[in-house]
């Protein structure tokens, strides 16, 4: 059995991007501000793995891949007053936004373009591609990852 889950997480280059990663090696992944995202967050474990996927860029897709080093982290971002992430009603003791812990595996040699994510996978197989969704943290089904990382 595959005790290791996958997950895809979206990041626009010009904010932070594979690169990035791979010259710090490990960061945390604040930011997000979305329920759903927040909850898969929270499910993340210690050795999972991660695709990094640029969002917002041409062409949009998967760059490389992460693993979870830290998990149930309270973002940072949401205590700061001058952050564009903050969260007025979100206080250390009782923090509404966690958040985990990455560090850099590898760059793809071949990025996975958004269209050919498309033409390989059903909206059933892989959520990134089902039309409106707009999610910056999602679950990769183990069969679909490793369908990836042979594309990669």
């Amino acid at each position: 059995m595959d005790s290791v889950n996958y997950w895809l997480m979206k990041s626009e280059p010009e904010v932070y991007s594979i690169a990035d990663l791979q010259q710090q090696h490990e960061t945390i992944w604040d930011g997000v501000r979305n329920y759903q995202a927040r909850n898969f967050l929270r499910q993340m474990q210690l050795g999972d793995l991660a695709f990094f996927y640029h969002s917002n860029t041409n062409p949009p897709g998967i760059v490389g891949l992460m693993r979870v080093v830290k998990i149930g982290i309270a973002d940072p971002t949401q205590f700061e007053p001058t952050s564009k992430y903050y969260d007025p009603k979100s206080t250390p003791e009782s923090p509404r936004w966690q958040t985990v812990g990455v560090e850099f595996v590898e760059t793809f040699s071949n990025p996975i373009s958004l269209s050919t994510l498309k033409e390989k996978f059903t909206s059933d197989e892989l959520l990134l591609v089902r039309p409106g969704n707009r999610l910056s943290v999602m679950p990769v089904s183990s069969a679909v990852a490793k369908k990836i990382q042979i594309m990669a």
